[in-house]
């Protein structure tokens, strides 16, 4: 490292190794989103994925989404994507911590960022911090519903599977192995993890018994420290083989009728609203006594759900059921 170059160094003390976590983070995809599709000339990894999304947002209102995720920008603000306090929490759940955030805290966020003077765009989270949350809210619900869920089985899987291997290597090889790879400009000493240089001023944190939460991120770019409190030390870093998440598998005509049988793929298919088993005996063509075998089945599996309406047993599909098809037809 120079002397012209700054760095964030994070701390270990004697138990932050042993408190070292990973999580997925719905929200912090979410952000690193909306730099993609800005600059899709910057990212050639993603470009199916850009493709797909740029036709799906040309309706929406994201003027507050795009002021909290500026670009050109050596720091920005947290509060629309703080770490996630669970390994894998709901995009629900997360907006509705968002949604929570106190109005003071939106306030200091914004200044941190422009301490020089708030942007046009940003004034609405000084002036009304409450209102431009709410408004905030709703177009990152939009956004997300139309660019990241159609791919969000897919890229959980992948996360999923970057997480269970480096968690492994933590376990049975500790820190170095585990901190490994995680970006060319990130090293680990035995008793601090550097990130350098960094488009930010230099930090050193010590993590005083918080541990490290490690995010990895299929659509982050680089390494991204996040010091600022009031949320706990993390970093998110983008795990090898991303462009391959994105491919056509073309083999995957007929996966999900391969997988679980060509009747139940096509019930689980229509269960996309709760459905009684003689509108899909009717809708399908097949006995009601066939398509109530198959409903147990995909029942006992988790993939669909039932409750009684009145004099009707009604099913649906589960999140489950629903990521399998998302993830046989992307």
């Amino acid at each position: 490292m120079t002397e012209t170059e700054s760095a964030v160094r994070f701390r270990f003390g004697r138990d932050d190794l042993l408190r070292t976590r990973f999580a997925i983070a719905p929200l912090i995809e979410l952000s690193a989103a909306t730099y993609v599709l800005r600059l899709p000339g910057q990212f050639p990894e993603h470009r199916r994925f850009i493709q797909a999304a740029s036709s799906r947002i040309g309706s929406l209102d994201l003027g507050l989404l795009y002021a909290v995720n500026p670009l050109g920008r050596r720091t920005w603000p947290n509060f629309n994507a703080p770490a996630p306090l669970t390994p894998h929490p709901d995009i629900g759940n997360e907006l509705a911590r968002v949604a929570a955030t106190p109005p003071s805290t939106v306030v200091a966020d914004v200044l941190r960022t422009y301490p020089g003077g708030v942007p046009e765009g940003l004034r609405p989270f000084v002036e009304d911090p409450e209102e431009a949350l709410a408004g905030l809210v709703e177009q990152m619900r939009a956004f997300w519903d139309a660019v990241i869920d159609p791919w969000w089985a897919r890229m959980t899987g992948f996360l999923e599977a970057e997480i269970a291997g480096r968690a492994r290597r933590l376990v049975s090889a500790g820190g170095a192995s585990a901190f490994t790879g995680l970006g060319r400009n990130v090293r680990w000493d035995g008793a601090a993890l550097t990130v350098s240089p960094v488009a930010m001023a230099s930090r050193d944190i010590d993590l005083a018994g918080r541990g490290l939460l490690l995010i990895p991120s299929a659509l982050a770019f680089d390494v991204w420290p996040r010091v600022d409190g009031p949320w706990d030390p993390a970093l998110t870093y983008q795990p090898p083989g991303v462009g391959d998440l994105w491919q056509r598998d073309h083999h995957a005509a007929g996966a999900l009728e391969e997988l679980i049988g060509r009747r139940r793929a096509a019930i689980l298919r229509a269960l996309d609203q709760p459905t009684s088993t003689l509108a899909v005996a009717q809708r399908t063509g097949w006995s009601a006594g066939g398509v109530s075998t198959h409903l147990a089945a995909l029942r006992r599996t988790g993939l669909v759900v039932r409750r009684r309406d009145g004099r009707e047993v009604l099913y649906t599909r589960t999140h489950a059921g629903t990521a399998l098809i998302a993830h046989a037809t992307t």
